[in-house]
């Protein structure tokens, strides 16, 4: 297939969108059956391919585990030079000072009950009291690096340890001299926790946890079809996903798991390019619309993968049904289903239930397309959303029972769910504002609001140039019955047409409409009212962006008269001069040509409106004549060689003028008097 100039770079963007989307695709390879604990198993005979353990589930691991540790003894190194330290300490004190109360006795009564303390071992009461608030009945004490149990209840702090070098002392010695002897100065922490033998020991005994419960062989029966799936069989499915899956995930096999989802999106992408290459090419040659839809694709995608891959929240809470909305308001309906189809099915190779999901989404789709023909007005979006919000639910529990045929086992969780989805398709309307301003694009929502005519722009053209704003609601009402009737955009067109001649408000004495007994042209030279009635379009133009005004809007400004002529005084200056050579682009509008048919259609209705004021009789014979002329001059002059119009829809336009005038300048009949009776 030969691309042209214009598809070229569009083509690369779909190019890029398939990467990035296949980029941020889970990489576990996807197993190809889908179960439920409780469900008949819908497949053929499945056996073991190969040996592989039942995993227990994250909870049980998680238990065994957190039992493993409720039960774990940490380890604590006992340091005997503390002890050896204090002894030598107590007996050189006693040898430095005169004996006074303490006698040698004393002194191998307190020797002896710290020889038994250090041997013991005593904590810190810091620790003893963590270790009893975690329930540790027993501790492991590392004498000479090897590990002796030792129950706390028996170790000491320096305070207990006080306590019992005085419960101890013979009944004879004088406890009141032991008690003034600073006994504390000899009591020491000589158990010290060994952060690095705990936490070995703790990580060995926790790496012996067994993460299965048996094993399945190669060959061994799994299930068949129709069997009910028990708890045992639903155990050994879901530890055959996770060998499956594992597999599959080895660095080896991603380059090829890549690959194969790198074909699947660009296949999907690619026939969205066909739909657009064969249906809406004026889409596809805009950079700017191409790089909208497939940013709605991959923002829908990329949303879809966060979810797979975090497990954040219910993939149902994800308003899928916005891309639709969004999409069939700057577009149109056929589009909008085409681009939300292509974002379901990439989403349905990620999500764990892909054909549910396929079927409520589709269907939700669906509902956008026949529910939201145009979205003017708030009362559309919530009806819609409530349309989405009924066709889930009833999808759901639909499907559900048809694969429960009960009602008892429904998640009526889902329903909440739906309803979320439901609150956040409401933000549609804040979005597509966001939206109109980074793309430029405008709604029917913006359309209506710009027709008020209380608008600023206006309402001063209402005030300043009266004529000119009657002239403006009937081009309106002409343009926008015309647009209707060919499949145009009458929104459009009727917003157009209320601002296409704004800038007649600088100088608007010098506009007919305006006038009364008084025209201000004939002080000047046709040469100078040329350039004022030429300006009023680049007066507009101005005008329009000061105020900015949709750079939509500002186009039916420039181009309401094209390139064509101010004939009136080109004429009057080529009679009243023959043989001068004029220069006609003085005499010329600016333009552009009309693009589209919606400006096509305004610029008939504005030249058509404008010359209908000019007839002496508004007979259907003379407004077909003048409707005629008008418009096939502009045919004539190329002025409509851009627009996509038919000679059948140029017809049409010309019949509506036609019908539409005549109703315009009907006369009504004169009321007879009443003739007085003579008397």
């Amino acid at each position: 297939m030969k691309l042209n100039y214009h598809t070229v770079p569009t083509a690369v963007f779909f190019v890029v969108a398939a990467i990035l989307i296949a980029y941020f695709f889970p990489r576990e390879g996807k197993f190809r059956y889908q179960f439920y604990e409780g469900k008949p198993w819908r497949y053929e005979l499945l056996t073991a391919p190969a040996d592989f353990p039942i995993y227990k589930t994250d909870e049980e691991v998680k238990a065994e585990k957190d039992s493993v540790l409720s039960r774990f003894e940490p380890y604590y190194r006992l340091d005997p030079t503390v002890g050896a330290r204090q002894i030598e300490k107590l007996r050189a004190t006693y040898n430095a000072q005169s004996p006074q109360r303490i006698t040698p006795s004393h002194i191998q009564s307190i020797e002896k009950s710290l020889v038994r303390l250090y041997q013991t071992g005593i904590l810190s009461h810091q620790d003893k009291e963590t270790l009893e608030k975690e329930n540790r009945g027993r501790i492991n004490i590392l004498r000479n690096n090897i590990g002796n149990p030792q129950y706390i209840s028996t170790l000491y702090t320096t305070r207990t340890a006080y306590e019992f070098i005085l419960d101890n002392a013979p009944a004879d010695l004088d406890k009141e001299a032991l008690r003034t002897y600073n006994i504390n100065n000899y009591l020491e922490e000589n158990l010290f926790y060994d952060a690095e033998m705990s936490d070995k020991v703790r990580e060995d005994k926790l790496q012996r946890v067994a993460i299965s419960s048996g094993m399945v062989q190669a060959g061994e029966r799994i299930v068949d079809r129709g069997e009910i799936i028990d708890a045992r069989t639903y155990e050994i499915l879901r530890s055959l996903k996770i060998v499956h899956e594992t597999k599959s995930g080895v660095t080896q096999q991603q380059g090829i798991i890549f690959a194969g989802q790198f074909i699947l999106v660009f296949g999907l992408i690619f026939c969205l390019w066909l739909y657009l290459w064969s249906f809406r090419s004026r889409i596809l040659y805009s950079r700017k619309n191409t790089v909208f839809l497939l940013l709605c694709v991959f923002a829908g995608c990329l949303l879809t993968e966060l979810y797979v891959t975090y497990s954040l929240f219910n993939v149902y809470i994800l308003p899928y049904a916005i891309v639709p909305i969004v999409v069939r308001t700057f577009f149109d309906s056929r589009t909008a289903l085409f681009v939300h189809l292509i974002i379901v099915l990439i989403c349905s190779l990620m999500v764990p239930y892909p054909h549910e999901f396929l079927i409520l989404q589709t269907v939700a789709g669906m509902v956008v397309t026949f529910s939201l023909k145009d979205l003017s007005e708030r009362s559309q979006l919530i009806r819609c959303a409530f349309f989405i919000y009924l066709s889930y639910v009833f999808c759901y529990m639909s499907m559900n029972v048809y694969l429960e045929a009960v009602f008892d086992k429904l998640n009526w969780l889902m329903l909440l769910y739906f309803g979320i989805n439901f609150i956040l398709l409401m933000f549609t309307y804040i979005l597509v504002y966001m939206l109109e301003k980074v793309f430029g694009y405008v709604s029917s929502i913006t359309l209506v609001e710009l027709s008020n005519i209380n608008t600023p722009l206006l309402k001063k053209l209402s005030e300043v140039a009266p004529g000119t704003f009657q002239h403006s609601l009937q081009v309106s009402l002409l343009g926008s019955e015309a647009a209707t009737k060919i499949g145009a955009n009458a929104q459009l067109v009727r917003t157009g047409a209320l601002y296409h001649d704004i800038g007649k408000m600088s100088n608007p004495a010098f506009f007919t409409e305006n006038q009364t007994s008084f025209n201000p042209h004939d002080q000047i030279t046709p040469e100078q009212s040329v350039q004022i009635i030429i300006g009023h379009v680049t007066e507009g133009v101005k005008m329009a962006e000061k105020a900015a005004l949709p750079h939509t809007i500002v186009d039916f400004i420039r181009t309401h008269h094209g390139r064509g002529k101010t004939k009136y005084f080109y004429n009057m200056l080529k009679n009243a001069h023959p043989d001068k050579e004029i220069d006609e682009a003085m005499f010329t509008y600016p333009g552009p040509n009309p693009f589209s048919k919606e400006t096509a259609v305004l610029m008939m209705a504005d030249s058509v409106e404008a010359a209908s004021r000019s007839l002496k009789e508004h007979t259907e014979e003379e407004i077909k004549t003048l409707v005629n002329k008008i418009i096939d001059s502009q045919l004539a002059d190329g002025l409509l060689n851009n627009t996509p119009l038919t000679y059948r829809d140029i017809e049409t336009v010309k019949n509506t003028f036609v019908e539409k005038l005549k109703i315009m300048y009907h006369t009504r009949i004169s009321y007879p008097e009443l003739k007085k009776q003579g008397i």
